[in-house]
């Protein structure tokens, strides 16, 4: 800028005050700077996993984890290169530099994996959830990785050059990336093919890599879901005979439940008892049960698909009609109430509410609810029922990392109990305990629906399954949370507890026979036997039902 000064014969350039802090630079020597920051600053965990039981007295780790670094810059010069010009590079790398720094405060503090699935299940967290897991104890790592890097960003002014010379120093760039990168991979290709053949995971170490491709993953697979409608499924669904037969309506309540493990279970020979009430009532206990996922956004469509974890295919069971689709076009009223992030597209066209719509008084506060929201208007539908029906119960459950947040204050037994949003403040024995309180209250809650349903078991035959979606860590081996990738998730996040109670008159109904149940309830399980075990209990008919799948198939007395 040009001013002129009184008593001045020439213009004097000065320049503005922001300009004199200017930091000049090109897209390339931005490009180079952020690499060699996210492969020093992002990638901790990932240096830990690669470098794990390698002797540091031999030069030959030191040349390695060098390599490693080398290629980390490259990797990441060449992959926001490809998507960055003058006047997107600075808020390409903003975005990314704060997403890394919550990216790595999260796999730092929780272990947890950046993959697809992971990252889809952050991208549905509801509001109430996201607010729990921003903690006090975020800010410093904020201060340090993001709001530092962001104000240097701030200040730098991108160099323009004439458009060829712009293009040859990238397309120069880039290709020597690409041949650095290559070069680094070959230098360490033995050593690392052997992890990455062994630890598939490791690469959703990789940050901010592991984001970029995540979300393209999720976005991708979202866009091709977007473009085609559901497809049905079970399209030849209908009622058997048992449905004709009995004389009184029929209930099946399911409770999904959120993020418990089996391995804190009372009922399932847990040191506490954390299931006092289902103890003294007549309930079949399945003690080994496996999920299909490790997170919500897997295993709740998993749940209700034909195919569950032996055949897993992601594409096929979220382009695909439920369960509740078929059972509903085989004449079942089919209701899902949640009190989570939603049903997932299971729902889709079906009848549903939430406890936060219904807001029932004394249960809401900030967005979230109690659990016991969930019974809201089931005295009611029992009251005023007809024909069969299913009513689905999405539970908020023991939903981390807040586990104090989903019990009210009667069931805080065991004490000291985490009262804290972020678990690194409290002792792994507080954790636990306010995990188990949360369990309490599951406890709680299905004691009393089973309570409702027996009172009308002379007027509605009436059954409980209740089943959790995945489990949990509690800082075993430094894990927190969930969502570990399934190949190497610890058992605390795959075995979920299920629970299975049925009045006599359903019992009749369906011909099953407890007895057989209960030794049947002792061996293995899955997820994938929902599905075709749920069609046997309500007696629809259809050819997807795979008996040998029916946990209560061999327990049933055959059709007269």
């Amino acid at each position: 800028m040009r001013i002129t000064l009184p008593f001045v014969k020439h213009p004097v350039a000065i320049a503005p005050a922001h300009d004199r802090f200017a930091i000049p630079a090109t897209i390339e020597q931005l490009l180079c700077v952020a690499g060699l920051f996210w492969a020093l600053a992002g990638n901790r965990t990932f240096f830990a996993a690669t470098l794990k039981d390698r002797d540091w007295s031999s030069p030959g780790t030191w040349v390695f984890a060098l390599t490693v670094g080398i290629g980390l810059v490259a990797l990441h010069v060449l992959a926001v290169g490809l998507v960055s010009t003058r006047w997107t590079i600075k808020p390409v790398l903003s975005v990314l530099i704060l997403a890394t720094a919550l990216a790595t405060y999260f796999i730092q503090t929780y272990g947890i994996y950046l993959d697809p699935s992971m990252l889809r299940n952050v991208l549905r967290s509801n509001p109430g959830e996201t607010r729990e897991l921003l903690s006090w104890g975020l800010l410093p790592h904020l201060l340090v990785y993001a709001v530092l890097p962001l104000a240097l960003l701030s200040l730098v002014q991108v160099v323009r050059r004439p458009w060829r010379t712009a293009l040859l120093v990238r397309a120069a760039l880039l290709l020597g990336s690409l041949g650095v990168l290559l070069g680094a991979l070959l230098l360490v290709f033995q050593p690392m093919s052997s992890l990455m053949r062994n630890h598939k995971e490791v690469r959703y170490l990789v940050t901010p890599a592991n984001l970029m491709w995540s979300l393209g993953a999720v976005v991708a697979a979202d866009a091709r879901s977007a473009q085609a409608p559901r497809q049905p499924i079970g399209m030849d669904a209908r009622a058997g005979a048992s449905w004709t037969a009995s004389a009184r309506p029929r209930l099946l309540v399911m409770v999904v439940g959120e993020t418990a493990r089996a391995g804190n279970w009372g009922l399932s020979g847990y040191a506490r008892q954390t299931t006092p009430q289902l103890a003294r009532l007549p309930v079949v206990n399945f003690a080994q049960v496996s999920s299909c996922g490790t997170n919500t956004e897997v295993s709740l469509p998993c749940m209700f698909a034909p195919v569950g974890r032996r055949d897993y295919r992601e594409a096929q069971i979220r382009g695909s009609e439920s369960l509740l689709h078929v059972l509903h076009r085989a004449g079942v009223q089919v209701h899902w109430r949640d009190n989570q992030s939603g049903c997932k597209g299971l729902c889709d066209g079906l009848s549903s509410d939430s406890v936060r719509e219904l807001n029932v008084p004394g249960l809401c506060e900030d967005g979230q609810c109690l659990d016991e929201g969930l019974l809201s208007g089931l005295d009611r539908r029992l009251g005023g029922a007809q024909g069969v029906q299913m009513l689905v119960l999405h539970q908020l459950g023991n939903h981390g990392p807040a586990y104090f947040r989903r019990y009210p204050a009667a069931f805080a037994k065991f004490q000291p109990a985490c009262e804290r949003d972020d678990l690194q403040h409290c002792s792994r024995q507080e954790i636990v305990n306010a995990y188990d309180n949360a369990l309490l209250y599951t406890d709680h809650l299905l004691a009393s629906i089973i309570a409702k349903l027996q009172a009308r078991a002379q007027e509605v035959d009436s059954a409980l399954l209740y089943v959790s979606d995945h489990g949990e860590s509690l800082g075993e081996n430094g894990l927190f949370l969930h969502g570990m990738p399934y190949a190497i998730a610890p058992k605390d996040q795959t075995q979920v507890p299920m629970v299975m109670w049925t009045t006599p008159g359903f019992l009749g109904a369906t011909g099953i026979d407890t007895a057989c149940l209960r030794r049947r309830a002792a061996q293995p399980a899955a997820h994938d036997h929902l599905f075709h075990t749920l069609l046997g209990l309500l007696d629809v008919h259809t050819a997807l039902y795979e008996p040998t799948l029916d946990l209560a198939g061999g327990c049933r007395a055959p059709a007269p």
